[in-house]
C-alpha cells in the first residue's frame, strides 16, 4: 500500500472516531430531555405497579421516568420545591391544596384500590369484621400494639380520619402502644410482621408483601377504606425548569385507554391490585 493510501485510511478512520465521539457527547443531554421526574407514593412503587406500568409508557412515549418514592405529603412538598416534574399520590384533601396553591393547574383521577387493617391471624383484640372504625376502638380498648407510618403520606392521613372517627384522635387515646415509625409501607408491614402488631395497609402493598408470618388481614370491604389516586403534572409558572411537555404527556397517557389498561392488567397471583377510573 502506498503512503498516500495509509494516509487516506488513517484520515478516513480518525474522522470517523471523530463523529461517534461527537455522537456520544450529545447522548446524554438526549436524553436528560427525555427524563422527567415522578414523585410518587411508596404503596405505588412497593407494590411493584411502576415496574409493570413505566415501561409501557416508556415504549408509547419515548420518555423515561425516575420515581422518588415518599409518603404523599412529601411528594407534594418535594413538587412545591421543584423537585419533580409530576405527582401520583393518594389524598385528595392534600391534593386539593395543593392546587389551590398553584403548583398545578388540573388534577385527575387515575385509579383506586382500598386500604385493609392488617394484624395477628389471632386478632387479640377481636378487631375483625368490616367496620374500620369499631376495629380501631377494640384496638384500643384492649391496649394492644398498632404501628403507624406517622409519616405524613396518604396512608397516614386515612389513619388519622378513622382513628377521629372512632372518637379517638389524640394520641393517648389510642393507648400506651401506639407507636409511630416514621417510615414507608413496605417497612411498616415488616415492623408488624416481627411485632405481631395491627397496621393499617394499602391492598397494593399487602399482596406484594412477602414476609408476612402470622400477618392477616382483618378488616376490609368498609366504603370508607376507598382509597382514590390522583395525578398532576407540576405548573410550569411555579418552577419554569420543569419539564411540563413531558410531565403532561405522562398524564395524558396514564389517564388514557392505553395507559388504564395497563394499570388494569397489573396482578398478583390473579388478584388486580388497582382499578383505574380516569374520567
Amino acid at each position: 500500500m502506498s503512503l498516500q493510501a495509509r494516509w487516506v485510511g488513517a484520515f478516513h478512520k480518525a474522522w470517523l472516531a471523530g463523529l461517534i465521539l461527537i455522537g456520544l457527547s450529545g447522548m446524554p443531554s438526549l436524553c436528560l430531555a427525555q427524563q422527567i421526574v415522578m414523585a410518587s407514593t411508596t404503596s405505588t412503587e412497593q407494590s411493584g405497579l411502576f415496574l409493570h406500568l413505566l415501561p409501557a409508557f416508556t415504549k408509547a412515549t419515548g420518555i423515561t421516568m425516575k420515581v422518588v418514592a415518599l409518603g404523599t405529603g412529601q411528594a407534594l412538598d418535594a413538587a412545591r420545591r421543584g423537585d419533580a416534574d409530576v405527582v401520583f399520590v393518594h389524598d385528595l384533601v392534600a391534593e386539593q391544596k395543593f392546587l389551590a396553591e398553584g403548583f398545578s393547574l388540573q388534577r385527575f383521577d387515575v385509579m383506586y384500590n382500598d386500604f385493609v387493617l392488617i394484624g395477628q391471624s389471632n386478632d387479640p383484640a377481636q378487631a375483625s369484621g368490616k367496620d374500620v372504625v369499631k376495629g380501631l376502638q377494640k384496638i384500643a380498648s384492649a391496649n394492644a400494639t398498632f404501628f403507624s407510618r406517622g409519616d405524613k403520606s396518604g396512608t397516614h392521613a386515612a389513619e388519622l380520619r378513622y382513628w377521629k372517627m372512632a372518637g379517638l384522635e389524640s394520641k393517648e387515646s389510642k393507648g400506651q402502644n401506639y407507636k409511630e415509625c416514621g417510615c414507608g409501607m413496605g417497612q411498616a408491614l415488616n415492623m408488624a410482621a416481627a411485632a405481631g402488631t395491627y397496621v393499617l395497609s394499602d391492598r397494593g402493598t399487602w399482596l406484594n408483601f412477602k414476609n408476612r408470618k402470622q400477618l392477616a388481614i382483618l378488616v376490609e370491604g368498609d366504603t370508607k377504606l376507598f382509597n382514590q389516586y390522583g395525578v398532576m403534572a407540576v405548573n410550569p409558572a411555579k418552577h419554569p425548569h420543569v419539564k411540563a411537555k413531558e410531565a403532561q404527556a405522562f398524564v395524558n397517557w396514564v389517564i388514557s385507554p392505553a395507559g388504564q389498561a395497563v394499570i388494569a392488567a397489573y396482578k398478583i397471583g390473579g388478584e388486580q391490585l388497582f382499578f383505574p377510573n380516569a374520567k
